[in-house]
């Protein structure tokens, strides 16, 4: 009852007897209730037997979970596993129901729930079977996750500080602090499961706040190795740039396949199959170098050897990474047979990022057919932005071309919906374009600082980014068109940090040109941000998505 009755996270969340609806779901909570009146009234089935997706719940609320999702309300059926829930109709009934639920140890099963049900090897096996207690010591004490998240922040801020002293002793404690760090981020997740303190401010700040704390810690380790005569910041950037791409994937990838019809291919059925073999599934989930196992690395690498050694190791597993899940997904999408919704195309266009130039090109070109057309062009114009970046000689306006040419290509690859198999790719590698330039551009500078400045740039530009994903998760849709249009979209910010090269070539003014775009970008859309979080249209995000 408490699953199903006080959880925020889900407009209609029926249990055996009860049915709860959300203010956003009693509008047709009326009218199924009026349409399974009728129904019942006339003794016909409210849907087709055959149709019915609980057909063990006769209930009258039962029935009108039915009617809701009929009329296309999503309607979230709590797992009870070892709990009881029924509605007997008679004494014996009653009996039985009676001393079920009593031989069930409802703390235990209140702890077992407070833990995520998918997670990592390391996060499962090494935090979770204490991380669990710590949840509720702090439930007891009145603590609420936001505030343990805000601890966990707060500790890796300590933990970069730590690592930016650039002595053994700061690599020590900075290993330590990062691993208490995950500990709480767990250990937040578990308490709002345990409590189900799920809030509007909560699902910002855990959407948010483990990015920051790991592009934090980065930072805090390249200004270490640079106090002891290593300059590894254009690895830091590089290890933010693979990690934002690699989340990229990963939620433009489900964002396409969310709602789609036929959604099978033999490669997921491969997978089904593997599930079933338990090694295989903890195996397959430690290849992806999710966050558990990330962070781990980190802190052992960083109390054990030096801010080189972490970033190298980063980029390799995350690479490595990269190159299974996306082989995995390129065979998904080629070999199902799905059709892709309009909801998924334009989440895939939400998160193209589109800027006023990529959509005046796609407002006036014709729509590019051919069923790869779209991430064929998108690809073509990443390549064309990045290699420009990395082979013409810096400061050439001919990187200015190039850059007014994946304009024309990117407002090319949106001109059309992106429904087809592999449109997903469309923002990843518009992504990879974006940064990259920034990294490349910085790094063939001779301005003093501009690599540290393009981090700040790449970190405020990837916040929105974030932010983009999780409204969008949360059924609110993308950010508003003019915080897209006042920060320039994808393109046109790639194209501008390539004026601002050509234009500020050798010169100490790039490194503040990029300085002062990162500070503009990172107060339109942390103000925009914060403003929608804290306002009550915003979603409680559920949280047992993506590992990475």
């Amino acid at each position: 009852m408490r699953l199903g009755l006080t959880d925020p996270r889900f407009a209609a969340a029926p249990v055996p007897g009860a049915l709860p609806a959300q203010p956003e779901a009693r509008g047709a909570l009326l009218r199924a209730l009026r349409r399974t009146t009728a129904a019942v009234g006339a003794g016909a089935p409210v849907v087709a037997p055959d149709t019915d997706p609980a057909p063990e719940d006769r209930t009258v609320p039962g029935r009108i979970a039915v009617a809701l999702e009929a009329e296309g309300t999503a309607v979230k059926r709590p797992e009870l596993g070892s709990l009881t829930a029924t509605v007997p109709t008679d004494a014996g009934a009653r009996a039985t129901a009676e001393s079920a639920r009593d031989g069930v140890d409802d703390e235990a099963v209140r702890l077992r729930s407070a833990v995520k049900a998918h997670d990592g090897f390391f996060t499962t096996f090494a935090i979770s079977p204490y991380s669990r207690y710590i949840a509720r010591w702090c439930a007891r004490r009145g603590l609420t996750p936001n505030q343990v998240t805000t601890a966990s922040l707060i500790t890796a801020l300590v933990a970069a500080g730590a690592a930016a002293t650039g002595t053994r002793g700061g690599y020590v404690a900075a290993g330590i602090l990062l691993l208490v760090s995950f500990v709480l981020d767990c250990t937040d997740g578990q308490l709002a499961r345990y409590s189900l303190q799920y809030s509007t401010m909560g699902a910002w700040l855990d959407a948010t706040f483990d990015r920051a704390k790991e592009y934090a810690y980065y930072a805090g380790l390249a200004i270490g190795a640079v106090r002891g005569g290593d300059d590894v910041w254009v690895l830091a950037l590089g290890a933010m740039v693979l990690q934002a791409c690699r989340h990229v994937v990963d939620f433009s990838f489900n964002e396409a396949n969310h709602d789609a019809v036929a959604n099978t291919s033999p490669t997921a059925a491969l997978s089904d199959k593997l599930d079933s073999v338990g090694w295989t599934v903890w195996a397959r989930r430690m290849i992806v170098l999710p966050i558990g196992e990330r962070w781990a690395m980190i802190a052992v690498l960083t109390a054990l050897t030096t801010p080189r050694i972490v970033f190298y190791a980063l980029l390799i597993g995350c690479s490595l990474a990269a190159c299974y899940t996306t082989a995995g997904r390129l065979l998904r999408s080629l070999t199902r047979r799905a059709s892709r919704t309009d909801r998924a195309a334009q989440a895939l266009a939400d998160l193209a990022d589109s800027g006023p130039l990529a959509q005046g090109v796609a407002a006036v070109a014709p729509g590019l057919r051919g069923a790869f057309t779209a991430p064929a062009v998108a690809l073509l114009g990443t390549l064309v932005m990045i290699g420009a970046a990395l082979f013409l000689p810096y400061g050439s306006w001919l990187t200015v071309a190039a850059a007014a040419v994946y304009v024309l290509l990117s407002g090319l690859a949106v001109a059309r919906p992106l429904k087809g198999a592999l449109d997903w790719l469309v923002p990843p590698f518009f992504r990879a374009a974006e940064y990259v330039t920034i990294l490349v551009l910085a790094a063939r500078s001779d301005a003093p600082h501009a690599v540290p400045a393009a981090f700040g740039l790449v970190s405020a530009v990837a916040y929105h980014h974030y932010d983009t994903v999780y409204r969008i998760r949360g059924g609110t849709g993308a950010p508003p068109q003019w915080l897209v249009r006042t920060i320039g979209g994808h393109e046109g910010r790639t194209a501008l940090v390539a004026v601002l090269a050509a234009v500020l070539t050798h010169a100490a003014g790039f490194t503040t040109a990029l300085t002062a775009l990162a500070v503009a970008v990172a107060l339109v859309v942390l103000v925009e941000s914060i403003r929608f979080w804290v306002s009550s249209s915003a979603p409680a995000v559920h949280d047992e998505g993506e590992l990475a």
